[in-house]
């Protein structure tokens, strides 16, 4: 089969979304399957990504959750494929992984909610999506092979998304967090905070000014 990989995120380089594609390459070569690596950071779909997608047997979407739901570039876009794929595309069958900063994996239900509905109106297949909580880490880790520490249901979520992906299968949304305790995910996510905060030349107590 030939996967497509979309990249939802809007940060071109460092971001959780493709570093989730990163540990799914291997995962589908060692399955056989080839890919083509897309990437919808902006607003608008040029026409050779539109062919891309309609030469693929199913897409693979990664991004970011953003306020419960979908980035707005990443709404933008879909709206624009719509009529596209409609038109050239194969009923392809569309799988999906949002990560979020938050803890809890379920708070990406309703995005994954509102890419299901938009294979309905697309005349797309959907097949199932993960929802991932403690994404915000996976940049600071990416040196840990998936599996191992932290990434160990990342790794049992995306196999099952693989071995669904090969039978042409549909199920239930699935939900799992980094393999790490909420209080050390909270901790570590808090002194994230003042360092960014000090590299942007700010002093940590004015991050509770407007408190």
């Amino acid at each position: 089969m030939k996967i497509a990989l979309i990249n939802g995120s809007p940060k071109p380089h460092r971001s959780a979304s493709g570093c989730v594609l990163n540990y799914l390459t291997p995962l589908l070569e060692q399955e056989g399957h080839s890919y083509v690596n897309l990437s919808l950071s902006r607003p608008h779909v040029d026409p050779q990504t539109v062919h891309e997608l309609s030469q693929c047997d199913a897409f693979i979407f990664v991004l970011p959750l953003y306020v419960d739901g979908l980035p707005s570039h990443l709404v933008s876009c879909l709206m624009q494929l719509e009529a596209s794929l409609a038109v050239s595309g194969r009923g392809q069958v569309v799988y999906a992984v949002v990560q979020c900063g938050f803890y809890e994996g379920h708070h990406a239900r309703w995005a994954l909610k509102l890419l299901e509905n938009w294979c309905s109106r697309t005349g797309l297949c959907w097949g199932y999506g993960l929802g991932f909580g403690g994404g915000a880490m996976l940049t600071a880790i990416t040196k840990v092979p998936l599996g191992s520490g932290p990434t160990r249901s990342l790794a049992r979520a995306l196999k099952q998304i693989v071995a669904s992906l090969g039978r042409g299968e549909g199920g239930e949304n699935i939900f799992a967090t980094v393999d790490i305790p909420r209080l050390i995910y909270k901790q570590a996510a808090e002194m994230g905070w003042r360092l960014s905060a000090r590299s942007n030349g700010l002093k940590v107590r004015q991050l509770y000014l407007g408190r």
